[in-house]
């Protein structure tokens, strides 16, 4: 008995010990740390990490096991120089190999970033250091980097109006001027800026940055696509008559941490965004236009309108003479200085977001400074 006892565990040994190495392996290469942890973490990979101090990474990240098993198994399948840069969202119940080949493919984990039409490169600054990117201090210092902007052949103090409305997908790491490279480019893109443009603002004889800074004033002026061609022909048309533009929002533009309370004083002190007391376009955008809002300063409406005023609906009633404008102003506006106190009330509160100028601010300021 003692015998076949010796014989049974001598038989029994090597079983024992390929079942207890299987589970070892098994739990070391194949099974997650946690598979009761579904929780997401951010993990960050710089460029500048080799594969062990990657692995470093995720060990202190507590979604693998092993150090040594995890670049056992990289190295094994080859995959240890093929991992990418950037930042993965991984979990303790992924497998090891679901990891590994995560970080190889450069399955990253993306942050949105929503530019809106008529929104300013310092929004837009502000919604990138929310997304997590870069800080807005970070990106507003690279908007107006001279540097860059001679790199990208623009002859501006900042990329303002360059900066095209989309909705973006961007991974850490990454610079701002990476992040304001990719917008850009989204505007040079054949659908956002195509020959027919060029060739259409030469026939106008204006220049590219010239019809961004118009479509960036009718961008903010309406943000109704069907209205905006015929707002661009009151431009137009006073451009050519030479008359003052008498824009509100870019003199709200030229005015350091407007408060969203213009006041018929600031209609009247010049500033170079001010269209009140120059006469043509200002300097350079206001905004960040859409490609509706471009499309309309390039091919404007075929009218006679100077005028325009807003008819409390979002939208407005256009004019051809300073008689019928001031009309419209009392069929319109009935209490035109109270109403633009509550506008203005009403602009003070959204300032932080969008500082759209009151609509009843340029009716009043017409009657102030008639053309």
């Amino acid at each position: 008995m003692e015998r076949q006892a010796r014989l049974i565990l001598i038989l029994l040994f090597p079983l024992l010990t390929a079942a207890a190495t299987y589970l070892f392996l098994r739990r070391e290469f194949y099974a997650p740390l946690n598979p009761s942890d579904a929780a997401k973490k951010l993990v960050e990979i710089e460029p500048s990490l080799t594969f062990k101090e990657i692995c470093a990474k995720l060990h202190d990240a507590a979604v693998i096991r092993s150090c040594w098993s995890f670049g056992l198994m990289a190295r094994f399948r080859k995959l240890d120089t093929e991992v990418r840069s950037g930042e993965y969202e991984l979990a303790a119940a992924m497998t090891p190999q679901e990891i590994l080949e995560k970080l190889a493919k450069g399955d990253v984990f993306k942050r949105l970033v929503l530019v809106k039409e008529g929104e300013s490169i310092w929004q837009i600054g502000e919604k990138v250091e929310k997304s997590g990117l870069v800080s807005a201090q970070e990106f507003n210092k690279s908007v107006v980097d001279k540097q860059l902007l001679a790199k990208a052949g623009i002859l501006a103090p900042s990329f303002e109006g360059y900066l095209f409305p989309d909705t973006y997908q961007f991974s850490r790491p990454i610079r701002a001027e990476q992040i304001i490279w990719r917008m850009l480019e989204q505007g040079e893109r054949e659908e956002n800026w195509s020959k027919k443009f060029t060739d259409q603002a030469d026939e106008l004889e204006l220049s590219r940055h010239e019809i961004l800074t118009l479509a960036s004033i009718i961008e903010k002026e309406s943000g109704n696509i069907e209205e905006q061609p015929v707002v661009s022909s009151v431009f137009h048309n006073r451009l050519k008559q030479g008359m003052k533009l008498q824009s509100d929002p870019t003199v709200i533009y030229g005015i350091p941490n407007f408060n969203g309370d213009l006041t018929r004083n600031d209609l009247a002190t010049p500033t170079e965004y001010n269209t009140y007391t120059n006469v043509g376009l200002p300097p350079g955008p206001i905004a960040n236009p859409g490609l509706s809002a471009i499309r309309a300063a390039l091919f404007p409406a075929q009218t006679s309108f100077l005028f325009f005023v807003a008819d409390g609906k979002g939208g407005h009633v256009f004019s051809t003479t300073l008689q019928e404008h001031n009309d419209n102003v009392r069929r319109y506006q009935k209490e035109p200085a109270a109403a633009m106190r509550a506008a203005q009330a009403a602009a003070s509160l959204s300032a932080a977001t969008t500082p759209t100028p009151a609509p009843n601010a340029a009716v009043i300021a017409n009657e102030i400074f008639p053309q």
